[in-house]
């Protein structure tokens, strides 16, 4: 089943599945540790280096993890790990589920229905937490896709610390039910806009698995 992207298509550290992305930031760290390791022996000031260096790599390595995942059968899916922050009716008659993910989530974003992307808008903005109100403002990524059901507004949004967002799939690409379509780098928010008419399954405070909880409700 198409839902993964090839290995060709991810980053990769001697066999670890990481986030396609995340080698700006893993790779320094990573030989950071690997060379104070190396000179810890003979060098104090490297064995100083070499724990807390580390301990930043190992957490690196965690948060930028990459699972496969069985994907569930259903309209729509979570496009994110992490817990359902709201649900909001939008004027338009549409209802918003936002998801929060903290810096233990998983931060591969997946799609939440199978279709077309029609557009992919960057818009700069903050950087305040993201499970704050202002966070409306913060820098993001608002996607739509052309799906069985209309059109599926899905929008990644940037926190205090998560400062970039990656798309993974230009405007026009063709996407699978959970399909990889990007990554934001540590703590973030996702939110998605199902259209009117369409039941929300989650609750606030419900735990969500990217591709693998169901939003929507029969």
């Amino acid at each position: 089943m198409p839902h993964s992207q090839t290995s060709a298509h991810r980053d990769s550290l001697r066999g670890v599945r990481i986030a396609r992305g995340a080698s700006p930031w893993l790779l320094p760290t990573v030989a950071t540790a690997a060379l104070s390791l190396a000179r810890s022996r003979r060098s104090r000031r490297a064995a100083t280096v070499a724990v807390p260096a580390t301990a930043l790599a190992a957490g690196m390595l965690w948060f930028f993890r990459d699972p496969e995942r069985e994907i569930a059968q259903g309209r729509v899916v979570s496009p994110a790990d992490g817990v359902v922050q709201s649900i909001m009716p939008w004027k338009d008659g549409r209802t918003r589920v936002a998801i929060f993910m903290s810096p233990l989530n998983v931060h591969v974003n997946r799609a939440p229905l199978a279709g077309t992307v029609t557009s992919v808008e960057h818009v700069p903005g903050g950087f305040v937490p993201a499970f704050n109100k202002e966070s409306e403002n913060n820098e993001r990524v608002v996607w739509h896709f052309d799906t069985e059901l209309g059109d599926i507004e899905m929008v990644q949004i940037a926190g205090a610390v998560a400062r970039r967002i990656v798309p993974y799939i230009p405007q026009g690409t063709k996407v699978e039910q959970g399909e990889r379509i990007g990554l934001i780098r540590f703590g973030s928010r996702v939110d998605i806009y199902l259209p009117e008419g369409v039941d929300v399954a989650v609750e606030v405070g419900q735990t969500t698995t990217a591709g693998v909880t169901r939003i929507d409700r029969d």
